[in-house]
């Protein structure tokens, strides 16, 4: 079937709408199992890492604690207002000096570097503009 094709169902709709109806499977089933015994399996988890065991303490924090995430200070910085390479020398410089964190350079020289891939764009765009008004007037 190609995608310009008419389909019988759309995206989303059953083939088999008088097919089994879902959550009567065997995972539906287990899970329904399961969930009956919820509250005593967080009881027994929370008496067991009360107790001192590490993979029950884990597996609760885990579940309830979301992970803390590594953060960067904001670090200020002095460019030059050259070009975007002394720019970029300027940052390379500043890892160097431990003045900023590696992954704070290496943030700063891909933006240079998009930033540069976006000034030839422009520059391009006027160089097309200036030969297509010179062809006009020609």
């Amino acid at each position: 079937m190609g995608s310009g094709d008419n389909r019988k169902w759309k995206p989303g709709q059953s083939g088999n709408p008088n097919g089994r109806p879902s959550g009567t499977g065997k995972v539906a089933a287990l899970r329904k199992q399961i969930e009956e015994h919820v509250p005593e399996i967080i009881t027994a988890l929370v008496a067991k890492a009360s107790e001192g065991d590490a993979g029950a303490a884990r597996l609760l924090l885990e579940r309830v604690v979301p992970p803390v995430k590594a953060t960067e200070q904001p670090q200020a910085i002095a460019l030059p207002g050259g070009s975007l390479a002394d720019q970029g020398r300027a940052v390379l410089a500043a890892v160097a000096s431990g003045e900023l964190a590696p992954s704070q350079g290496a943030a700063l020289v891909a933006a240079i570097g998009s930033l540069a891939r976006v000034v030839e764009v422009d520059e391009l765009a006027a160089r097309i503009a200036v030969l297509e008004e010179r062809n006009a007037r020609s």
